[in-house]
């Protein structure tokens, strides 16, 4: 099974523009062919969903009235890899974990390669929103739960057993020191910096002057555990019917991560950080942990403790996006600029009052 470092994953990738109206249609037709060839679905309405990052995604309705969801892969190039990520959507499933079921095609594959586009089926998992931003009142345990048990079954995947290792390890406070270096120097190099790249600029000499803290921060940190994760536990990935989570959705292949990073990361959802008070947040957080705890109980107590040290260390390594109009000012537009804010705020606001939030989280545990 591929792996990857223990170190967080991968920063959040931007969606690509959307086709223009004549290519949108030759991609329809190229879905609905696929699906009939290779599923043997025949389509009465396929709609584009925007929301794909790395992927195409299309709502699909078929003849006879049922609903499904197409996930076009925009390369051949690493279906390996994608494969592998179903594979372990299809186990977090076989185990009970609430998430959306891959659609063998007529030769039983998970994925169609044969066709003109390589596509994935799912089935449909209708909601009405999804975890970003809205992380409150009984969602809190609700998202807890979901996740202690998807941990719990991936504990048991064959690709690697769990393992102590150390905290401190999570990030590379030296390596994201060099980045933030270099960045600095590109944007100081840029005459005339727009808005957003004249804040860039500021973000990131603030992530350098307070590096020597996270530092400190995480050289105080135990042993924590190393598992197969999801891979990919941002808010967008979490759906939700009213107060429960419907599913779990876009697996990454199987690979060893820290599972308090993976906690810290849906928890410590930025805007649903800023948005509720520093109590409310608190409140919600522990809940969180408590219903993990509950639903995952052989995970040590040290990873739930431990976890908000982790994401903001995490948080304020990363130089996503303060370093999109250096690297890919393509992809720049306004809700990128606002996620950019508020994930800095929300990580300097964190590490602000970590003490007392780790205080009172390592009081509620018990």
């Amino acid at each position: 099974m591929p792996t990857t470092s223990h170190q967080p994953a991968a920063d959040p990738v931007a969606a690509r523009s959307a086709p223009s109206g004549a290519a949108e249609r030759e991609q329809i037709m190229a879905v609905a062919e696929t699906l009939v060839l290779g599923y043997g679905l025949h389509p009465a309405d396929i709609a584009r969903i925007p929301e794909g990052t790395a992927t195409d995604n299309y709502a699909v309705v078929d003849e006879t009235g049922q609903r499904h969801f197409a996930k076009v892969y925009r390369t051949r190039e690493h279906l390996d890899l994608e494969r592998a990520s179903v594979e372990l959507s299809e186990y977090a499933a076989d185990g009970g974990v609430a998430t959306a079921r891959a659609t063998r095609t007529r030769e039983h594959e998970l994925i169609e390669t044969r066709g003109r586009l390589p596509m994935s089926v799912w089935s449909y998992v209708p909601h009405t929103e999804t975890a970003e931003g809205n992380l409150r009142g009984a969602k809190w345990a609700a998202v807890g739960t979901a996740m202690g048990r998807l941990h719990n079954r991936l504990a048991a995947h064959p690709a690697a057993a769990p393992t102590l290792e150390p905290g401190a390890a999570v990030c590379d406070v030296a390596a994201a020191r060099d980045r933030f270096e270099r960045l600095v120097q590109a944007y100081q190099g840029r005459p005339g910096l727009g808005e957003f790249e004249t804040w860039a600029l500021q973000a990131a000499r603030e992530r350098q002057a307070i590096l020597g803290e996270v530092e400190r921060t995480l050289s105080s940190l135990p042993q924590l555990t190393v598992q197969i994760l999801h891979g990919d536990t941002a808010g967008p990935n979490v759906l939700f019917q009213d107060h429960e989570v419907a599913a779990i959705v876009d697996f990454r292949p199987p690979a060893p991560g820290y599972l308090a990073w993976e906690i810290a990361r849906l928890g410590c959802d930025p805007q649903s950080v800023l948005e509720n008070s520093a109590e409310s947040w608190l409140t919600g957080y522990t809940d969180l942990t408590l219903a993990y705890r509950d639903a995952n109980p052989k995970a040590p107590a040290d990873d739930l403790t431990s976890s908000l040290r982790v994401g903001c260390a995490a948080m304020l390594c990363s130089a996503f996006p303060l370093s999109v109009p250096i690297e890919r000012p393509h992809i720049i537009d306004a809700a990128l600029e606002a996620y950019g804010r508020v994930r800095h705020e929300a990580a300097l606001l964190l590490l602000h009052r970590l003490p007392a939030m780790e205080e009172a989280l390592r009081d509620a545990l018990g």
